[in-house]
């Protein structure tokens, strides 16, 4: 059988005249067009996932190293940690012995002076300095500001009143102020977070 010129012509562009050994030119279009697109999706991605990650400042914002030794008995003071304030107190043996005498199942939020301190360092209470009612910071840890009618700490915003294990006794704050995570890396070096 004789072919015609325009039927030979018509079998040599299409991948019927091709032979099944090898890579077609469209394989090799395909391959390159998903390459070149898996190439710009991680030059995309790369940017956006790596923006974030936290940045230096706040890697060394991430904890807070104290030297308690200067803190008299008695004595309060404030720190920094994350950029908010944090209370540190040398609670005294009366201190201590008001909060052991208050019964937890009258509290708001009910917790113990011993599950808000470290074993072994009793007398160290270590509290972040925010109200748990609207965020204002409470007063009571510098000299001679007043420290409510129970003794620790008194919110002057709204009137939340906090006692020596700085739990909540009186006013509109839901909760006791919050603890951090801490550790005692010698007698009188604390790190928070």
């Amino acid at each position: 059988m004789a072919t015609t010129g325009t039927e030979e012509l018509s079998g040599i562009g299409s991948d019927e005249g091709a032979s099944g050994d090898g890579v077609r030119r469209r394989d090799f279009i395909e391959i390159a067009a998903v390459s070149a697109a898996g190439v710009g999706a991680l030059a995309t991605l790369v940017p956006l996932v790596s923006q974030m990650a936290p940045s230096k400042d706040v890697l060394a914002e991430s904890t807070t190293e104290l030297d308690v030794s200067a803190i008299e008995t008695g004595q309060a003071i404030k720190a920094v940690f994350r950029k908010q304030p944090v209370f540190v107190r040398n609670l005294t043996p009366a201190e201590i012995e008001a909060a052991n005498a208050v019964d937890v199942g009258s509290l708001r939020d009910p917790q113990t002076l011993a599950e808000r301190t470290k074993e072994g360092h009793e007398n160290w209470l270590i509290t972040m300095g925010v109200c748990t009612h609207l965020g204002c910071v409470p007063l009571g840890a510098a000299e001679g500001e007043p420290r409510g009618e129970f003794g620790g700490y008194f919110c002057p915003c709204h009137g939340s009143h906090y006692d020596t294990a700085a739990r909540i006794r009186k006013g509109p704050a839901p909760l006791n102020l919050e603890v951090p995570e801490y550790t005692f890396t010698t007698d009188t070096t604390v790190v928070i977070g």
